[in-house]
């Protein structure tokens, strides 16, 4: 009897434990909601509307807002294809690199193994900033400037994504699995494309959506290095828009743009988001 009053105390525990859990989810999940209503919300409002101040029913000014936007004088479906591409490129070049740096890393042995491990880690701690000039320097004698190329290529080079692979390696791919891949004749280039890439899946489908976003955001080094209208990403294009001379600004088409550049990163994170969970928890081969 004893017994099962103490189960069902503990029963009873677990329950509102879960329960309280839930209810902290919840909040949090409504306050990071709220904010993209309030984007929404203000994108279907005019100038003058959001100078009344704020309220919490949608107006009938989207459609006006988003055609006043598109057939205005910046090029704004132009930025978006522009963004799609360096944030697409970018992800899929940094999170494919960095797996192969970290494979190699990982699996080999080889002398200044630990020095290498810890110089990349040691590159985390500079800013961008501060190599902005000698970068901008060498990408113009290069001829680069005004380009893609200076976007996307040194993000190749990204030592976070290469620490998060390595840490994700350690307890995901062990290496008798990769001794056996051997054994049967199969080479580096087979065993990494082949075999590793399939248990990676989840930790470069979490860090796609992180360099996605982040290139996606990028606004310092597009607006160094890309000078033309056509070339240049939908951050730059949103600042320039909300730079607007006083007669030509309007708040409504702000926020429109906003809400508009956003839904990208949202297809991206729902086509992704499913490896989220098994990403983060370092998994384990099944046989």
């Amino acid at each position: 009897m004893q017994v099962n009053m103490i189960e069902e105390k503990q029963k009873g525990g677990i329950r509102t434990r879960r329960t309280i859990a839930y209810i902290v989810l919840i909040l949090f999940s409504i306050l990071c909601l709220f904010w993209f209503y309030v984007l929404l919300i203000n994108a279907t409002r005019t100038h003058g509307d959001l100078g009344r101040g704020f309220t919490a029913i949608p107006s009938t000014h989207l459609i006006e807002n988003l055609t006043n936007l598109f057939h205005g004088t910046i090029p704004v479906l132009q930025g978006m294809l522009n963004s799609v591409i360096v944030s697409v490129c970018t992800a899929a070049l940094c999170v494919y690199f960095s797996a192969m740096t970290a494979y190699a890393i990982h699996a080999y042995e080889f002398k200044l193994k630990q020095f290498l491990f810890m110089f990349i880690l040691a590159i985390m701690m500079i800013p961008t900033q501060v190599t902005a000039l000698g970068f901008l320097q060498l990408i113009d004698k290069l001829h680069m400037m005004d380009s893609f190329v200076p976007l996307i290529v040194p993000a190749i080079a990204s030592p976070v994504v290469f620490f998060y692979m390595k840490q994700y390696m350690d307890g995901a791919l062990p290496l008798e699995l990769l001794e056996a891949a051997r054994i049967d004749g199969a080479g580096e280039i087979r065993i990494f494309n082949t075999i590793v890439i399939p248990l990676m899946v989840p930790a470069m489908a979490v860090q796609a959506i992180f360099s996605f976003v982040s290139s996606w955001n990028n606004y310092f080094t597009p607006a160094l290095v890309l000078k033309s209208d056509t070339k240049k990403t939908l951050p730059i294009l949103i600042a320039l828009l909300r730079g607007a001379d006083f007669l030509k600004f309007d708040m409504g088409q702000v926020y429109a743009m906003i809400a508009f550049s956003i839904f990208p990163v949202i297809i991206v994170y729902l086509i992704l988001s499913k490896y989220i969970v098994g990403g983060l928890a370092a998994g384990s081969v099944k046989g």
